[in-house]
């Protein structure tokens, strides 16, 4: 930066040709310091003494106007409706050539223009006077002479004559007065234009002159700075032009996991920089997240899409906890039995198991009304389809009432001695198959009968089961140093997520490996030079680390996704409400008719036994009343 010209921005960007950019500025001064940080035009910049800033674009946002004679500035948009015209320069021109070069580059679009000379013009065999009015009407241009400038002159007694004048004569030349207008939009995008003086054509406002200045919208990147930057060149800070000295800077941009997965395969594998720590890492409790900080380098092996299955551990844990399994967990499985509190959960169950066989745990009582079968702990029933049953009704003349149940069927245990059963008998029970229908509102208590023992691996669960599904670790995976999932007695398989991963590992650490989902951790990277740490083609035998434990809030957002895509499930089936209306009849009327009795055993006298001998033959009224409607309340129930 020694021996270049500061200059303010303003004034850089209101003398620069957009067609020579990009250009590369360094900051040495301003009111912006180190750390300061201002949102201008919504966008935030940040600039310290010594940065270099990359400008790649210009944009006119609007022109600063300054009143030379009180240096006062306002700002006009470049969409401003307002006309002006040029303010006559009190100094003389000293050639055509200098007052032309102050026109606008489309000369032709503003002739014809007038100026006068304050001295004899001669040129050949012409010579004219000075104060004489002459009328630029066009250029006149030939191959290997000097440029001529065709003018019109006005003589007197209405005589004219037209001369042509080199455009390198030499004289006190002043413009005159001209109605000649220009927009905002034609003066900024002369540059001839813009180095002259103007003022309002409406005479209702300020003649006094003004100076323009494009004020511009800058485009322009930064070393480390993610986005491109935008900012008005307005600024009040001090650059030096450093172009010519920088051509090899590398203005480094960070990227985005999501920016790193679309890069090609020949970049795999790469040394990378952190330049900001991980945005979301409360979605994760693995033990690499803590080695993801500001400044870490990692080794990025190779990019890819894979399956996980999310594992929940019960809820009645004091903590529960969460994991993401990927399909090469080598570890065994065993199912473990769905519990069921419902005749609906037991038909929601059956839609996605076939042949789904469960035991009774809680006895149920018949209950005609409600069309509740019999049931005992330890009876096995095997869930055949959903149908509908008809109630029986309260009375003789009420109607039957159609509702949803399950079609199941009694399983009977074989016993020793039934294998003296003749064929006939056993026929006869085939034919009498003991048929059980559950209504979709009844409440109870079973527990899934499993049809086998076998172990399973993860791969073979997730194709042929559906979730949830509780299992149990019974073989845990051996080429994990230590595997977490075996320690719990029982695991729910939530569902299966697809995740682009970005498989990695720290770059003094390159075996060992682990894999970062992408779509849930915002971290910010650098491609960086540094070399790998083996020999080219002979990369290191990695161990990818296949269980990941995620918190609370990634298992609760996967649950989101998934509930997104299913169909809710249909609402359960009320009760029949009218055999509840008609069992509260009853009990009301028992009651009424409990109370009537009561009532009228008070009202009665109770005779004394003066000629008892024992006192135990004596019963008290009031006692026999209790034990009365004790015995009624239990016949009741």
């Amino acid at each position: 930066m020694a021996g270049a010209i500061a200059l303010p921005l303003q004034e850089y960007f209101a003398s620069l040709d957009k067609a020579s950019l990009p250009k590369i500025l360094q900051v040495c001064s301003g009111v912006y310091f180190q750390g300061s940080v201002y949102e201008l035009s919504g966008s935030e910049v940040c600039f310290s003494t010594g940065d270099l800033i990359k400008v790649i674009g210009l944009e006119l946002h609007s022109v600063s106007c300054q009143d030379v004679s009180n240096d006062e500035k306002f700002e006009l948009p470049i969409n401003h409706k307002g006309w002006f015209e040029t303010h006559l320069n009190e100094m003389p021109y000293s050639s055509l050539e200098e007052m032309l070069s102050l026109r606008p580059v489309s000369l032709d679009t503003c002739l014809p223009f007038t100026f006068t000379n304050r001295s004899k013009m001669t040129f050949g065999d012409l010579t004219l006077g000075a104060g004489k009015v002459l009328t630029v009407l066009s250029i006149e241009q030939q191959k290997g002479q000097e440029d001529q400038v065709r003018c019109h002159l006005k003589g007197s007694q209405e005589t004219s004559a037209e001369v042509c004048i080199p455009m390198s004569f030499r004289g006190e030349f002043y413009e005159c007065e001209s109605e000649e207008s220009f927009s905002l939009q034609e003066i900024m995008s002369s540059p001839s234009l813009r180095s002259r003086r103007f003022r309002f054509s409406n005479t209702a406002k300020c003649q006094r002159p003004l100076i323009f200045s494009p004020i511009y919208q800058i485009q322009a990147i930064m070393s480390m700075r993610k986005k491109e930057m935008n900012f008005l060149s307005s600024l009040e800070i001090d650059v030096v032009d450093v172009t010519s000295t920088c051509q090899d800077v590398e203005f480094v941009a960070p990227l985005s996991l999501t920016e790193v997965m679309s890069q090609p395969d020949e970049m795999f594998p790469a040394v990378v920089e952190i330049i900001d720590g991980p945005e979301n890492y409360h979605m994760f409790k693995s033990t690499w997240i803590a080695e993801l900080n500001k400044g870490v380098s990692l080794v990025l092996h190779k990019r890819t899409t894979k399956s996980f299955t999310m594992v929940s551990t019960p809820k009645s844990r004091k903590t529960q906890q969460y994991f993401l399994v990927c399909q090469q967990y080598t570890g065994r499985f065993r199912k473990r039995p769905r519990e069921f509190n419902s005749a609906y959960e037991l038909y929601v169950a059956s839609t996605q198991t076939p042949c789904l066989n469960v035991s009774v745990t809680k006895n149920c009582e018949e209950d005609v009304a409600e069309g509740l079968p019999s049931l005992s702990v330890g009876e096995k029933l095997e869930i055949l389809s959903c149908t509908r049953m008809e109630l029986s009704p309260e009375n003789s003349k009420g109607d039957k009432q159609s509702v949803e149940a399950l079609l199941c069927q009694r399983l009977q245990e074989q016993d020793e001695e039934d294998d003296d059963d003749s064929d006939v008998e056993a026929a006869e029970k085939e034919d009498s198959k003991d048929e059980v229908f559950l209504p979709l509102y009844m409440q109870g208590h079973f527990v899934e009968i499993l049809p086998d023992n076998k172990k399973y691996k993860l791969s073979e669960l997730v194709k042929n089961c559906s979730f949830p599904l509780d299992v149990k670790v019974v073989s845990r995976d051996t080429e994990l140093k230590t595997d977490h999932l075996s320690a719990f007695a029982c695991l729910r398989l939530e569902g299966i997520i697809l995740e682009p991963v970005i498989q990695a590992s720290l770059l003094e650490k390159p075996e060992h490996c682990f894999e970062i989902p992408i779509q849930w951790l915002s971290v910010n990277v650098v491609f960086t030079k540094d070399p790998l740490l083996w020999p080219e083609g002979q990369p290191p035998k990695c161990c990818v680390e296949k269980v990941i434990e995620v918190t609370e809030s990634f298992f609760y957002e996967f649950r989101k996704q998934v509930s997104s895509n299913e169909v809710p499930p249909p609402r359960p089936p009320k009760r029949n409400m009218s055999s509840e209306k008609t069992s509260k009849k009853g009990k009301s009327t028992k009651k009424t008719s409990k109370t009537n009795k009561t009532k009228h055993r008070k009202d009665t006298p109770t005779e004394e036994m003066k000629d008892s001998d024992h006192d135990y033959e004596t019963v008290d009224e009031s006692f026999v009343d209790m034990m009365k409607t004790a015995q009624e309340s239990i016949m009741f129930y």
